[in-house]
């Protein structure tokens, strides 16, 4: 088991105080260092009240404990020494502290890298185990199967229309945070996508916290959320649970010499992460719930095509975490704008992206990353360098111009596009957490757009395998 390592040891105390679910919020209260820090989840359509009277009280306080305990990971960005649990600690098993510290030491490698603290691997326990595990609860089906997250991006977009063109219905799910801006706003950006969609119910969680803004490096927002979309399956009976993660989410940003970790900045989308997150609902929360990525089996390269069939919803997109909906000036809008104008029909794209994107000054030094020049690839959810490379391939094919484009002409020119295509275009199989009866009813959606994707690079960019070289 993971510990704290031995060199410059931390001090100070991080305190679960309170946590208390009742009506239709989550009501959590910390002490990070001495200071108290309050929280809520305030859910659309979730009674706790009854969720407590089917399911007992003693589950409901250990299903809100697990919200609590992620939502503390954030908190650590002091590096504390310790972590008490306070009046849940009946709720400490095992497993549930390997999940806590996996969690914390996977999805927080990015801030441990950034602040130079190799040894550092999470607070210690106060506690000891006081329980070798506890039971999973069995949930009402409801009428409804899959419970698709939206959180008003591409992905999410993407994920939603594979259902539909399978002809599975599905609800979704969104939720704000402070982080990203006033509450209303996100909702509104979000149910103004969601409007170009069919989800048959739509449920949302608005976060509320009073503590400082979240190191951006030290997170655990994707475990998190599939953790507060419990009370949602368990009140509606829902059993699948539905992101919109793809492949590129396993992708490392680099190798960390110091201590020999992958680190990861989107690791809490990683196939590693679903897996781990899957298996511990079912065998210790809720037992009938799967959570999967009906992404997984996908490309970036694919996702972005599969997007030409919906117009007028992928001008309502947006995925910027600095200024919603996109700012051009970071490294995940000048990737998402770089596949937007490879992928999408002209007239669309030049809705989306400004025409002076490959000529910005603020975002030069990210083309330079994400074509694989700098040190590592950016620390935001994009994708691989190869991927990247054969966008731009597709848009110097294009005719478009500007200083990335050159850059990548000069510099990180791909050799072989139709390779590169023939790799980013294959169609992985399902992981183990892909329920049968959604792979049955999708693969045949997804294979095709699969062949589409491939079929368009290489009508567009014309050219044969021995004369891809650099100018």
């Amino acid at each position: 088991m993971i510990t704290t390592g031995p060199h410059s040891p931390p001090t100070g105390r991080l305190q679960l105080l309170d946590c208390v679910a009742a009506r239709n919020e989550i009501s959590m209260a910390f002490s990070a260092d001495g200071r108290e820090i309050t929280g809520r989840y305030l859910y659309s359509d979730v009674d706790f009240d009854d969720l407590r009277s089917r399911f007992g009280s003693e589950f409901l306080d250990r299903l809100a404990f697990h919200i609590m305990a992620l939502e503390a990971i954030p908190l650590a960005a002091s590096a504390p020494s310790d972590l008490d649990l306070g009046p849940f600690a009946r709720f400490h098993a095992a497993s549930f502290e390997q999940l806590w510290r996996t969690v914390f030491l996977k999805a927080g490698a990015e801030w441990r890298y950034r602040n130079s603290l190799p040894s550092y691997y999470g607070p210690r326990f106060s506690s000891q185990p006081c329980v070798r595990s506890h039971s999973p609860v069995l949930a009402a089906p409801g009428p409804i199967e899959t419970l698709c997250f939206c959180g008003g991006g591409k992905d999410s977009l993407a994920a939603m229309q594979l259902f539909e063109t399978a002809g599975l219905p599905f609800s979704t799910h969104s939720y704000s945070h402070p982080s990203y801006g006033p509450a209303r706003a996100q909702f509104e950006l979000i149910d103004n996508l969601l409007d170009c969609s069919s989800p048959l119910r739509r449920h949302r969680i608005q976060i509320e916290s009073d503590s400082p803004r979240p190191h951006p490096s030290l997170c655990a927002e994707t475990p998190l959320s599939i953790f507060g979309a419990l009370p949602i399956a368990l009140q509606h009976g829902y059993r699948s649970l539905a992101l919109g993660n793809e492949r590129s989410a396993d992708e490392a940003n680099l190798l960390w010499p110091a201590t020999g970790e992958c680190v990861n900045h989107q690791w809490g989308k990683s196939l590693e992460a679903e897996l781990l997150l899957a298996s511990y609902i079912r065998d210790h929360l809720v037992s009938n719930v799967h959570c999967f990525s009906v992404l997984r089996p996908l490309h970036d390269t694919v996702i972005f095509h599969f997007l030409r069939r919906s117009p007028k919803a992928v001008l309502r997109t947006h995925s910027c975490n600095n200024r919603k909906p996109w700012c051009y000036s970071c490294a995940k809008c000048a990737y998402v704008g770089l596949g937007f104008l490879a992928y999408l029909p002209a007239d669309v794209a030049c809705k989306l992206v400004p025409a002076d994107l490959f000529d910005r000054p603020a975002v030069q030094d990210c083309f330079r990353e994400l074509l694989g020049l700098g040190s590592h690839k950016p620390f935001e959810c994009v994708g691989g360098t190869d991927e990247t490379r054969l966008a731009f391939e597709l848009c110097h094919a294009e005719g478009l111009h500007g200083r990335a484009i050159d850059l990548y002409l000069s510099r990180a020119r791909c050799s072989d596009p139709l390779e590169l295509a023939q790799c980013y275009t294959r169609i992985a199989g399902p992981p183990s957490s892909f329920p049968p009866s959604a792979w049955a009813a999708l693969s045949p959606v997804i294979s095709a757009a699969g062949c589409d994707a491939y079929r368009f690079i290489s009508t567009s960019c014309r050219f044969e395998r021995s004369l891809a070289t650099a100018p």
